[in-house]
């Protein structure tokens, strides 16, 4: 697919500008980390060319004057909050953070309990790390946070808490998803450290929403379709435009808090080093956008996504209307509806005919491929054969995997495993294609052709299981399905 991000450029230019904003703080900064680090999907889909893990291969090369301390909330511990990408309770997703960034090199100095208030289960997590030799810092809930600013700044505030103790210039302040406290951790060690003599700096490092492009841009409308159940909105930061007379995009909370923020530096610097909101940041993403085009048709694309996603939440019983009602909004501004999905459209004209589930994916050169459900096969595997048959320009007649060798699959899934769906899946096929692929030329050409499929954008009548999701998710193709179950 097109590219139409330079991710050489950004990690040129994005460490430059972190390593300015540490000298600007006299060799101490505390940078609260947004988003993710190192397994960022949604950045490489709006912005085709950003590695999943850009930000961090970016940080590497800060790795050795860098240490990481990861943040989780006593009430995600307490309610056992799961990160629906991966499937694992954030505390689970505390210790995959801490391997993932040891085995890339960095320092891990600590883990920060914050909201604690004697919860039990936090208690046990926090045993659990001492064991394992990790230090713990427990931070408190403090009353009218963050608008009782005498309380918070002073020391039955910030000062209550524990003093995180650090050893290198800069301090990255991440966590497993939102609402965890990283920015309180941050503003919480601006005053210890300041009480210690330490005249310590904080920045804000987050990909979205992008500053330097226009409110209304379709990357950034894309940001609030990802964070329409967090009822995120992208403003037009009025403190920069007051202070510096220029346009920058900020969203809601970031511009609600700095009021709060201002004063909070004023008492603990005697003055604040920033104007607005936008100032805080230090995130250069908008500048490497080398292909405005590609990028804003990638960012509808997820924008239909997210909304197809929102439904498929709710059909499941677990999402809500708001959220697909903030999406239906959002199309309007980017000036799209689901019918501009065109494999949506494919998928459902050829369901309207056959009366059986289908699906449809749009190759990179915009050649529709269509499949059906059948008695052998799900839509989604018999999608997955007929676009590798036509990238690898194997007929369309052909078999690749005979039913003869289906059949023994099927049988072992009723039989042996208990499966109520005869039909093989995406993985399935795959490994049937990889087992045939020794003896069989078409199905080793056919298998060469999956990375053609990174990029490309499919779509089902019906909402697929878990394992066909995540094999569309590794091999780079956008899905979506409707919110209906299989007949």
């Amino acid at each position: 697919m097109k590219q139409g991000f330079d991710n050489n450029k950004y990690l040129k230019i994005q460490s430059e500008h972190i390593k300015e904003r540490i000298a600007q703080f006299g060799n101490k900064l505390y940078l609260e980390l947004g988003g993710k680090l190192f397994d960022d999907h949604h950045a490489s889909r709006v912005l085709p060319g950003f590695q999943p893990d850009s930000k961090l291969r970016m940080l590497s090369q800060l790795s050795d004057h860098a240490e990481i301390v990861i943040v989780i909330s006593a009430k995600d511990i307490e309610k056992n909050k799961v990160r629906n990408d991966l499937g694992i309770t954030y505390d689970e997703d505390v210790l995959r953070l801490r391997r993932e960034f040891e085995n890339r090199g960095f320092l891990v100095s600590s883990v920060v309990i914050t909201h604690y208030n004697g919860q039990s289960s936090a208690d046990a997590f926090r045993k659990k790390l001492d064991r394992m030799g990790i230090k713990t810092y427990c931070h408190y809930t403090i009353d009218g946070y963050p608008t009782n600013v005498d309380l918070i700044d002073s020391d039955e505030g910030f000062g209550r808490n524990d003093y995180v103790e650090t050893s290198r210039p800069l301090v990255i302040v991440t966590a497993p998803g939102p609402g965890s406290g990283k920015m309180a951790v941050c503003l919480s060690q601006l005053y210890n450290e300041h009480k210690r003599g330490i005249e310590a700096g904080y920045a804000k490092f987050e990909t979205f929403p992008v500053w330097s492009l226009p409110l209304k841009h379709p990357v950034n409308i894309a940001y609030e379709a990802a964070t329409a159940d967090l009822n995120d909105i992208n403003m037009i930061d009025p403190f920069h435009l007051e202070a510096y007379g220029k346009t920058a995009i900020n969203y809601n909370r970031d511009i609600e808090i700095f009021p709060v923020l201002n004063s909070l530096f004023e008492g603990i610097y005697g003055e604040n080093p920033y104007k607005s909101p936008t100032d805080m940041g230090v995130n250069m993403v908008g500048f490497c956008i080398n292909d405005d085009e590609v990028c804003c048709e990638a960012s509808r694309q997820e924008i239909i996504r997210r909304y197809y996603t929102a439904l498929n939440h709710m059909a499941k019983g677990d999402g809500n209307e708001a959220e697909v009602n903030k999406i239906s909004l959002l199309f309007k501004q980017a000036k799209i509806d689901p019918s501009y999905r065109k494999p949506s459209v494919a998928a459902k004209e050829r369901a309207e005919k056959s009366g059986v589930p289908c699906s449809a994916i749009e190759l990179a050169d915009g050649t529709i491929i269509t499949a059906e459900t059948s008695a052998l096969l799900g839509p989604s595997a018999a999608l997955l054969l007929n676009a590798l048959k036509h990238l690898a320009g194997i007929d369309h007649s052909i078999k690749l995997i005979p039913q003869e060798l289906i059949e023994p699959i099927q049988f072992t899934k009723i039989n042996y495993l208990s499966s109520h769906n005869p039909r093989l899946h995406t993985d399935e096929v795959l490994i049937a294609l990889s087992v045939l692929s020794r003896h069989d030329d078409n199905c080793k050409k056919a298998l060469a052709q999956l990375p053609e499929l990174e990029g490309c954008q499919a779509h089902c009548t019906v909402m697929l299981g878990e394992i066909d999701h995540k094999i569309f998710k590794k091999l780079g193709v956008g899905l979506t399905c409707d919110p209906a179950r299989k007949n």
